[in-house]
């Protein structure tokens, strides 16, 4: 079991230090109160990640705009958040002060569900559209994302994850699909300047040397014109512009990325791997490779998609389900030098508990995440969001949310 001492091993995140390699993705769980402030049923899922002992914990998706959002009871960062937020980080950080908080900082731009919120585009896409924003509310979108920044910061969070991935506006306005003459579109210098601009202003506003930032990308979104393709028209994969995207952030102060893929109301199966097809995974590992390359050896890089992997019972073949299993796998990631930490997202819905679990020698007590993405059905039809295999709460949401709504049928491949 050489890989309970690489998993469980501390690593430098900037200034800080990360108990172990275990680090909890940003799962957005819908169940806010009405003003967008964590709700008694957010506090207890992260007091359960607080008593799960992972290392590094995202707080889920968070809002820096109640205008354009994709869900409905979606956690909110603006100045009537202050307080409440900064209560909620006091309560979680007492039960676990070693583990690190970041905040993951979003605007839905093109995803936000026009039934509550409105629409924006930086280009029309094909099935989505919105409202075409101007140079002039970008560079709002920015104001409300420095702010943001620095309330993450008072509120007493480790540092912040600006959200440039999964088709969200920080991939919008980085793809190469937005080749419309502006601002922010066209060359790579003007589509990038978002994410650059936005970099320099955070550092200067919140000035604290010991306050993480960081991004979530998606290396290749796996459709004509997305971001990490060679083209506005191409699917084709070309990391040429994600590689320039990270060091160009890297040399912005940012001390870890997370790597990931896909846009998944596009391509779920390539933001997360299916029961179907658990191959898509290893695509992740080749992405977090390429990526880890072109860093500077302190920059942590955190791979994704951990979760398909499973104990072993997974259903990749060619490989022995031993050899297979998320722990040994991910350790040897590690030790290969692919990536610096592991990323689960599904897994800790699952179980929240499952780092101590290996710490304590109690892995046959961990719930496995079996992978059926009820999880997701939740997400699509703005329900409460949690693990309806294991905790009797979700299923009876599941099976309400059925009843009100109808089944509704995951496209998983």
């Amino acid at each position: 079991m050489c890989y309970k001492n690489t998993l469980l091993s501390p690593i430098r995140i900037g200034q800080k230090t990360c108990q172990n390699r275990f680090f909890i993705q940003a799962m957005e769980c819908n169940d806010q109160d009405k003003d967008g402030n964590p709700s008694p049923l957010t506090l207890d899922r992260y007091l359960k990640l607080a008593g799960g002992g992972a290392g590094l914990v995202s707080l889920e998706a968070v809002s820096v705009t109640r205008e354009s959002r994709s869900r409905d009871n979606q956690l909110l960062i603006m100045d009537a958040n202050r307080q409440p937020l900064k209560e909620f980080v006091k309560e979680v950080k007492a039960a676990n002060p070693e583990m690190l908080l970041i905040f993951q900082l979003t605007h839905s731009g093109e995803l936000s569900n026009p039934t509550f919120s409105r629409r924006v585009t930086v280009k029309p896409l094909h099935g989505y559209g919105g409202d075409l924003l101007t140079e002039d509310e970008v560079d709002k979108i920015i104001d409300s994302f420095v702010l943001a920044a620095q309330i993450a910061h008072d509120a007493g969070a480790d540092g912040i994850d600006m959200k440039l991935c999964h088709g969200y506006f920080g991939s919008q306005i980085l793809r190469p699909y937005n080749d419309r003459k502006w601002k922010y579109g066209g060359s790579w210098e003007n589509r990038s300047r978002f994410a650059f601009d936005l970099f320099e202003r955070i550092n200067k506003a919140v000035n604290d040397k010991n306050f993480l930032v960081g991004s979530k990308i998606s290396a290749w979104e796996g459709f004509p014109g997305g971001f990490g393709t060679d083209g506005p028209d191409s699917p084709i994969i070309d990391l040429t512009e994600p590689i320039s995207l990270l060091q160009g952030l890297e040399e912005r102060g940012a001390q870890y990325f997370i790597q990931s893929a896909g846009s998944p109301s596009i391509t779920l199966a390539l933001t997360q791997a299916t029961k179907e097809a658990p191959y898509w995974a290893y695509l992740h590992q080749f992405f977090a490779k390429q990526l880890k390359n072109n860093l500077k050896p302190e920059t942590v890089l955190i791979g994704s998609n951990f979760s398909a992997f499973r104990n072993g019972k997974n259903g990749l073949c060619a490989v022995s389900e031993e050899r297979s299993a998320m722990f040994p796998y991910a350790a040897q990631c590690i030790e290969n030098g692919v990536l610096d930490m592991i990323g689960l997202g599904r897994q800790s819905l699952a179980d929240p508990a499952l780092p101590i679990k290996l710490l304590e020698g109690r892995e046959d007590e961990i719930n496995w995440c079996t992978i059926c993405d009820n999880c997701i059905e939740l997400l699509i039809q703005q329900s409460k969001i949690g693990c309806s295999t294991y905790n009797k709460f979700y299923t009876d949401v599941l099976v309400q949310t059925r009843k009100e709504k109808g089944a509704l049928k995951v496209r998983r491949t």
